[in-house]
């Protein structure tokens, strides 16, 4: 039986916003960090969707539109920088936490429980991710690559694609044993990064590796911000909404479930 006290930890008492708020003072003297993450998408904008979009041309996308190249990578672009966001905040901010700073112990001295403890850095990666994308929303809309007004809900659907690489990476970073497991991050985003339909649309892929490319989270992601970006709304973008909400949930209660069992058992 753990020795720890028991502390009551009324549900839904709203407590998780005590632990975003922390996160919010903690990054006052680091703000350089949380406002330079959107900078690689946007690098990637100008060198391959704007630079060598001047040689590739248009680009035929899965819904039969010919749009220019710069106009076909800033949605994929945009998605990858919330995917950014949520992992980065996720897994080795969380990690450290946990591991180091022991912050998660004290947290759970209070009246905060593990689900307060996952929802709250949950949310703190949906505010970062959301900055994120807002601004490279800007940037992108300046340089004339969002064409639809349906390109304001990109937002939404950004922030949407953080909560889901936010919720999982934090239920994936409770199974870490060290800073060297944080290779496997790696070694699932770079590839999902190239190969989510993020530089080439899905028919340009091998009928067999489809399927492939359609299982990945950020294809999801991809696949709903380029839609909206470019005014192909249709019932066919639930689907994307479905896949994203359910690897967040899962990945909510599976956090919460790891905390409670490390720390608390």
């Amino acid at each position: 039986m753990s020795g720890r006290l028991a502390v009551p930890r009324p549900a839904g008492a709203g407590l998780a916003r005590m632990l975003v708020e922390r996160n919010a003072l903690s990054f006052r003297r680091q703000w350089v960090a949380f406002v330079t993450g959107f900078t690689e998408p946007v690098f990637y904008l100008f060198s391959l969707g704007i630079g060598l979009g001047a040689l590739v041309g248009s680009v035929t996308t899965d819904g039969g539109s010919a749009v220019p190249y710069a106009v076909f990578v800033a949605p994929a672009m945009l998605a990858t920088s919330a995917m950014n966001a949520g992992v980065m905040d996720s897994t080795f901010n969380v990690f450290f936490k946990l591991k180091y700073a022991k912050l998660y112990d004290s947290v759970l001295a209070t009246r905060m429980g593990p689900r307060d403890i996952a929802i709250g850095e949950v949310t703190w990666s949906l505010l970062r991710g959301g900055t994120y994308a807002a601004a490279f929303l800007v940037v992108a809309a300046v340089t004339g690559v969002v064409p639809s007004w349906w390109g304001l809900l990109a937002l939404p659907a950004a922030v949407f694609v953080a909560f889901a690489f936010s919720a999982v990476g934090m239920f994936a970073t409770t199974y870490m044993r060290s800073f060297v497991d944080f290779d496997y991050i790696n070694l699932v985003v770079q590839p999902m990064f190239l190969l989510s339909a993020t530089f080439f649309p899905l028919a340009a892929y091998p009928g067999w590796a489809q399927w492939l490319v359609q299982a990945t989270p950020l294809y999801h992601g991809v696949a709903l911000c380029r839609a909206l970006c470019l005014g192909e709304v249709g019932l066919g973008l639930l689907w994307h909404v479905a896949y994203l909400a359910l690897m967040g949930a899962v990945g909510v209660l599976g956090a919460a479930r790891r905390v409670d069992v490390l720390l608390l058992r």
